[in-house]
């Protein structure tokens, strides 16, 4: 097993140690990591600087923090060129249409693809990649959205070398299964909330009776 699929997998397994998707944490996690290397590191870089500007900054969601990070001087300067082009636009009365990306969107998209070739690449019979299954399936496993973009992706994105990669047996059986049993919990929370039935529904497990929330995460993923 390659080196970066080592990083991949311990990173991988630390976070199935944890409540939620594990594709969500480490991207959540990364992400940032990566804005405070940006205004740590690179607010010099004009690389950087001209990508920033050119997405007009980070989206709302990834501006947000940025008033809790140590550098404020980091925050000025990209905000800066920001509001420059800000006051220009409104000087010729014109409406501001920024051409590029947020890039702390994009590179949670690189993240997003990274891991997921990762587990499309998992169904041999290393060392590795048996210990790899049994950690995962021990987790809550990936939120719908990333396992449908994993679905998706696999035949294209995620092969190497030129080939065809398809999701592997058991990420497809632990996922199918899992979703069906929450669709499962879910219509037993529905049917024993009707009025009349309270005995019924008091004899849930506390994780079933709250089967609501796991749905609503599981939905939408934790990211944004």
């Amino acid at each position: 097993m390659p080196v970066d699929k080592h990083i991949n997998f311990f990173e991988l397994a630390k976070a199935a140690e944890k409540p939620g998707c594990p594709l969500c944490r480490i991207i959540n996690d990364r992400a940032e990591r990566y804005i405070d290397n940006m205004l740590f590191e690179h607010v010099a870089d004009r690389g950087f600087r001209a990508i920033h500007r050119e997405a007009g900054g980070f989206c709302a969601f990834h501006s947000k923090g940025l008033s809790a990070f140590r550098d404020g001087l980091a925050v000025a300067i990209l905000g800066r060129d920001i509001l420059e082009d800000r006051i220009s636009a409104f000087e010729k009365n014109k409406a501001w249409n920024p051409k590029g990306r947020c890039p702390v969107c994009l590179e949670k998209e690189r993240i997003e693809e990274e891991y997921l070739s990762f587990l499309v690449s998992s169904g041999g019979e290393s060392p590795e990649e048996k210990e790899l299954r049994e950690v995962f399936t021990a987790s809550d496993g990936l939120c719908a959205p990333h396992y449908g973009r994993l679905l998706e992706g696999s035949p294209r994105k995620f092969g190497r070398g030129g080939n065809r990669s398809i999701t592997p047996i058991w990420l497809k059986q632990f996922h199918e299964n899992k979703f069906r049993s929450l669709l499962e919990r879910t219509s037993r929370f529905i049917e024993l909330s009707a009025y009349g039935r309270q005995e019924e529904f008091a004899k849930l497990s506390e994780e079933d009776q709250l089967v609501w929330k796991e749905l609503a995460l599981s939905l939408r993923g934790g990211g944004e």
